[in-house]
């Protein structure tokens, strides 16, 4: 519990130091390291901040900056990301204009496991091999402390102020920033949205 307690005062921290006058605030709670392979379970709370469109970045479509921590209730594996989100409106495909996509990429630091140890090392004690194996069958090794982290959103803007999204994350080294092990993560969830 206390990495967690941790990682919300750090988000603290973060919104107070970014400001909060302009942009949105973010909330939410998601499933965490869900799919086939998972490993680590519990569930992950988001809290986060995102900047207004950013008219300079007009090359790469005017972005908005998100910045967001996520604390997980289980084990140990937080993490922390900066990236670019753009908003994009369904209302050419006949939606209504209430509903929005929202991809996203960023760049992550997650305290989990990175380089988890062999099991099958030469001369390992019989306990040390038990305590290898269990790490590997309930944590992830994500083979670096920093991933990638693309998202995307599927929106509803409840009032000019509020909005809720289905949301999923994903973080992965991609092999780019490391080469070995890649077994990444996978959450989706819901969160709320307050615009400024």
């Amino acid at each position: 519990m206390i990495h967690w307690v941790r990682g919300l005062a750090l988000a603290g921290v973060l919104l107070f130091a970014t400001g909060t006058e302009a942009g949105e605030l973010m909330a939410g709670a998601y499933g965490h390291d869900l799919g086939a392979a998972s490993r680590e379970g519990g569930a992950d709370f988001l809290v986060g901040w995102r900047s207004e469109r950013v008219e300079s970045l007009a090359l790469i479509w005017k972005p908005q900056i998100h910045a967001v921590l996520v604390a997980n209730t289980s084990v140990p594996t937080d993490w922390v990301a900066v990236g670019f989100d753009w908003k994009v409106g369904l209302q050419r495909l006949g939606l209504p204009s209430r509903i929005y996509l929202r991809p996203g990429i960023g760049m992550a630091y997650t305290t989990g496991k990175a380089k988890l140890p062999p099991v099958n090392a030469p001369g390992l004690a019989p306990a040390e091999v038990q305590r290898r194996l269990h790490l590997y069958y309930t944590r992830k090794d994500f083979g670096s402390h920093w991933e990638f982290e693309p998202n995307l959103a599927l929106g509803y803007q409840i009032t000019p102020r509020v909005a809720a999204e289905l949301s999923y994350e994903h973080l992965s080294n991609g092999e780019i920033l490391h080469h070995g092990k890649n077994q990444g993560l996978d959450d989706l969830g819901v969160r709320l949205i307050y615009a400024f």
